[in-house]
């Protein structure tokens, strides 16, 4: 039986973060280089990214690089440079979004298709796959069935977010930040209008809803859904996150970590992960401890959930705390007052069971209190919280020392020192077992050698170091790296016509919808020089708010006057609902 292979997908705003990933847990870290990636705030440098790979690949974990924005006709040359750097380091894999990459000049580098390329059909994640992609990053929206029915048409890895911030529109396709503030998020500048308070009226002008945050979703948490994911035939676990800090990668990682290896200790050598190493936390990971809106598993369960919006607050909802005795001096706690309003305040101490703050504050009686800022957790994340080591099995006899690992790596040294009798019967163990300052842990030793043959114990030093030394080159000279998948050039794209939502941008990406059959290309709205006409869809999502609202339009009770104005200062939106996809559309006016 071949085992199945899962991969732990963490993310990294910089090498610092991704190195502690790798620590914690991750078999993979997802990171931006020098630009064109979604998150353009998160950039890195190419050095950074080499330093990330050779730590990553030492526990053959690999590392993922986002160039996933689109891709203007001036920029190519300087995307395909970047590319070829990115590859002279060792990247494992591009995570792309703009098909110019498939025309463009470079190395054999793999490409990963991003959530950013609006995967939501076979016939789409097919199509991905034969233009040469080696993984499919899904979009959010999908159920477990339609994501198993998209693994049952492709034979390459896919990939599904698993944690973290949700996007309401269907990724790649949102144009409503380009259209209202000119910062495009095809072009890692999204300005994140969906977390702003909206007032939505029916047609008469009646408000329905007044400030509220009505397109904020709370954020994605997959942890009880993992075995259904796994039975789906999901190979890869994304965490969104390339904005958090470490303390958020850290416990986050950890905590998937832990799923995941209790999953693989019931498969009965079924399942295994994709890289090498026994990650050991020194805190208890828990979600609910670092930064969230409150937590959905979205479309995954079997029925389509009533709310998956924070309408009230776009903030961290932290952790509710049900026992104020567990509060810390310095804790930061939230709360809604008695006018609806989302509040802050420190905590002072606890005095006769009540929280004592540094200002006055009105805390309603029964009121929900979550804890925003943990103090005592913070210190501990603030220490050197996990350690990751690949167990060694080390044999001697009096030819020389052997050394097998779990990578499947094995190397000889001969051993060819100065012996003479001991006075004493020697303990060589103790001797391997100084492994403290490398990544490695004696796992087993055997040993063949004469206890009262004596070998100094610098010349056992210099054994050692020389042991440790084969085994790193080894691995490097052994690292796997995949090359891209070559392209069906006669496979026809999916439908003969595309529009300004497949974000063409360049003559490159033009020519690989051509050269794949389409007949009728626009551009994308970034280089568009034609006005936002009114009734342009800027957004499509399977979030609907008059459901959220408990006005579902499928309830003949609900009657309402349309069309549906969203309006959150000078910017304003026409709703349309298509009720047989349970989907809508935020429309331009």
């Amino acid at each position: 039986m071949t085992p199945h292979t899962l991969e732990l997908l963490s993310p990294a705003a910089n090498a610092d973060i991704a190195l502690q990933a790798i620590i914690h847990g991750a078999d993979a870290v997802y990171m931006g280089a020098t630009s064109h990636g979604a998150r353009k705030t998160a950039s890195n440098s190419i050095g950074d990214i080499a330093r990330v790979v050779e730590f990553a690949h030492q526990y053959r974990a690999r590392v993922y690089v986002t160039i996933n924005t689109i891709v203007y006709e001036h920029e190519i040359k300087q995307v395909e440079k970047l590319c070829h750097d990115l590859y002279k380091v060792g990247v494992d894999a591009l995570i792309v979004q703009d098909m110019a990459l498939l025309r463009m000049d470079l190395p054999p580098i793999a490409l990963h298709a991003s959530t950013q390329c609006d995967i939501r059909t076979p016939e789409k994640a097919l199509f991905l796959q034969e233009a040469g992609f080696s993984q499919l990053v899904l979009a959010r929206e999908l159920t477990i069935p339609e994501i198993k029915a998209i693994v049952e048409k492709v034979s390459v890895p896919v990939e599904c977010f698993i944690h973290g911030a949700l996007c309401v529109s269907y990724s790649g396709r949102c144009h409503a930040s380009c259209a209202s503030t000119g910062r495009s998020a095809n072009r890692g500048e999204c300005a994140q209008i969906c977390r702003l308070p909206y007032t939505l009226r029916d047609n008469s002008g009646k408000i329905i809803a007044k400030d509220k945050h009505l397109l904020s979703l709370r954020d994605f948490n997959a942890s009880d859904k993992l075995p259904e994911l796994i039975n789906a035939g999901v190979r890869s676990f994304k965490i969104e996150g390339r904005l958090k800090d470490v303390d958020y990668v850290k416990n986050i990682t950890a905590f998937y970590n832990k799923k995941l290896n209790d999953i693989i200790a019931g498969s009965n050598g079924y399942l295994v992960r994709n890289s090498y190493g026994k990650s050991i936390a020194f805190f208890d990971a828990a979600p609910e401890k670092s930064f969230n809106r409150g937590f959905t598993d979205y479309f995954l369960s079997s029925r389509r959930p009533k709310s998956i919006a924070s309408i009230l607050t776009p903030k961290s909802m932290g952790e509710v705390i049900k026992d104020i005795s567990v509060l810390n001096n310095g804790d930061g706690i939230s709360y809604f007052d008695r006018n609806g309003q989302y509040q802050g305040v420190n905590v002072n101490k606890i005095e006769n069971g009540k929280i004592v703050t540094g200002r006055k504050v009105d805390i309603p009686r029964g009121a929900e209190i979550h804890r925003t800022f943990n103090l005592e957790w913070q210190k501990t994340m603030q220490k050197e919280s996990a350690v990751r080591k690949i167990g060694l099995h080390i044999t001697i006899d009096e030819t020389g020392v052997s050394a097998k690992d779990e990578r499947g790596i094995e190397v000889r040294i001969p051993l060819d020192l100065h012996k003479e009798p001991a006075r004493n019967p020697m303990d060589y163990r103790s001797e391997f077992s100084k492994l403290g300052n490398t990544i490695y842990t004696l796992s087993s030793y055997e040993s063949s050698l004469d206890k009262n043959i004596f070998i100094p114990r610098s010349e056992m030093g210099s054994l050692r170091r020389k042991l440790i030394d084969a085994i790193d080159f080894a691995n490097k000279v052994t690292y796997p790296l995949e090359l891209r998948r070559k392209e069906n050039k006669s496979l026809p794209y999916i439908s003969t016509e595309i529009d300004f939502k497949d974000n063409v941008a360049n003559s490159l990406a033009k020519q690989f919808y051509k050269d794949h059959g389409v007949t009728k290309i626009e551009n994308a709205i970034e280089i568009s020089k034609a006005p936002i006409s009114s009734g342009t869809t800027l957004m499509t999502t399977r979030h609907c708010i008059l459901r959220e609202l408990g006005m579902c339009k499928r309830n003949k009770n609900n009657r309402i006057s349309e069309p549906l104005i969203l309006s959150s200062g000078s910017n304003s939106y026409s709703l349309k609902f298509n009720c047989d996809k349970c989907e809508m559309q935020v429309l331009y006016r």
